[in-house]
């Protein structure tokens, strides 16, 4: 038995590995140049960014035994037990907050080794063929399998097969709902003066996070991330990023109370279009089309974050599995 997976996320990687062991052969299709989704790491000059998701945290018993496996892997490591508030004060809570060892994207290329996942590929059309279903890609390259996974952000997953899935669980999926984020990169040339651990949670408007990755233990140098909050975001998602870069650093400024803008000396801007889950499917994941299995997951089933996109995965593995055996 063989299923196509696409989207290289936690969810479809975890899926992937957790067929492989029931048996099954996979393929890991993804429109980006490497694995993880928004468990995303990036590098400028001597700066590395964790650009996308900062942090998880494990609250379940099944996900604690899973991240327990990844730090003894030297793929993960804890951070932190708590952020600065937005007055720059600490309180410690005990809950560990995890890391990639050497960003987010620690884990998702650990999770990857020894699987076929195929990056740079678009996926771009679905096809039922019989008992199969075959997924073919901007590329010309073409997969097929007896079950279809789709762990991509729903309305990307919807797009590539929502003619195929019946129209009342469409109605389903379509419930579902995301906020984005703009996100700012920033090299400097001094040290950020962040407070401990790092991470300066904002948690509203116009920004939600700051971090400090060289604090943080992932950059050599100074590197901030800044995340814009969603209702920013979405105001100002298509601005030229020498705006948003601007506008990002003086609000900066303003909510660390000290001087940014003159010790850049690069940045980059990424846009999350579905960044946070606002209105999610209960279920740890969805059946689209029962036979051929067309699965959906991701962190918009279930638990929210990297925790629910990890458990959704392991679910629709499961369920897939038994479905083929």
């Amino acid at each position: 038995m063989r299923c196509v997976i696409v989207g290289a996320g936690v969810s479809g990687l975890l899926a992937a590995r957790a067929l492989e062991g029931a048996g099954w052969e996979t393929v890991v299709l993804d429109k980006g140049r490497g694995v993880g989704g928004r468990m995303a790491t990036r590098r400028m000059a001597d700066g590395v960014f964790d650009h996308g998701a900062q942090f998880f945290t494990a609250r379940s018993e099944e996900f604690k035994k899973l991240v327990e496996e990844w730090t003894d892997a030297g793929a993960a490591t804890e951070w932190s037990r708590g952020f600065a508030d937005a007055d720059a004060e600490r309180e410690p809570d005990g809950h560990p907050r995890y890391r990639g060892s050497s960003g987010m994207t620690s884990i998702p290329k650990h999770l990857a080794d020894g699987l076929d996942v195929r990056t740079g590929e678009r996926a771009v059309h679905v096809l039922r063929s019989g008992s199969e279903w075959e997924v073919r890609c901007e590329s010309g390259l073409s997969e097929r399998g007896d079950a279809l996974l789709l762990t991509a952000p729903v309305p990307q997953s919807l797009a590539l097969v929502g003619g195929i899935v019946p129209t009342y669980r469409r109605e389903d999926l379509r419930r579902i709902s995301y906020d984005p984020c703009v996100a700012l990169m920033a090299l400097l040339d001094g040290a950020a003066d962040l407070p401990e651990p790092g991470g300066f949670q904002i948690k509203g408007e116009p920004l939600d996070w700051i971090s400090d990755n060289h604090r943080k233990g992932i950059s050599e140098s100074p590197a901030l991330t800044i995340h814009a909050g969603p209702r920013w975001s979405r105001e100002h998602f298509g601005d030229p990023d020498e705006e948003v870069s601007a506008a990002l650093l003086e609000h900066a400024e303003e909510a660390l109370g000290r001087n940014v803008a003159s010790h850049v000396i690069g940045t980059s801007v990424a846009r999350w279009r579905y960044s946070w889950v606002t209105n999610n499917h209960t279920e740890r994941f969805f059946v689209g089309v029962d036979s051929p299995p067309l699965v959906f997951a991701g962190d918009a089933f279930g638990e929210p974050k990297v925790e629910g996109a990890s458990l959704s995965g392991l679910a629709a593995a499961e369920w897939i599995a038994r479905r083929g055996g």
